[in-house]
């Protein structure tokens, strides 16, 4: 499922610049992205973890635990991001069950590759890009 489709037109899309941070490690969050253009590096303790692209989301876990950033995230490039707050978050999994499964996947995902030790190794996303989605 690439979210970016969905989000294209959106009135609220924010843009950051190339090394522009749009979130950082130990803040609290509330709202996710969905990526419409460009690439996000992820960075965990200062170090790249993870390369997040087109169609991919970025700071679910914010939503969903209500804990502070587990990561950085940096503007990799220039970028066009759809924010997601929590009320359009459970929303969208109240009446779209297609997108809470996909983030529930994309979680799976992540944790699954964590175990693994293949997390920064990981090179395909689950809706099909060459890019990581790694929540935050």
């Amino acid at each position: 499922m690439n979210l970016g489709k969905f989000f294209q037109q959106a009135e609220d899309v924010q843009e950051f610049k190339a090394g522009a941070t749009v979130f950082a490690e130990g803040t609290k969050g509330d709202i996710m992205y969905i990526v419409l253009n460009g690439e996000l590096e992820m960075l965990t303790g200062g170090a790249p973890v993870d390369t997040i692209g087109p169609g991919d989301i970025v700071g679910e876990m914010a939503l969903i635990d209500d804990k502070t950033r587990n990561a950085t995230v940096v503007a990799k490039s220039d970028c066009r991001l759809a924010p997601v707050d929590k009320r359009r978050f459970m929303f969208m999994v109240q009446e779209t069950p297609f997108f809470a499964l996909h983030v529930m996947r994309i979680l799976a995902d992540r944790l699954r590759r964590c175990q693994t030790g293949t997390l920064a190794a990981y090179s395909q996303s689950p809706n099909g890009g060459a890019h990581l989605n790694i929540g935050v």
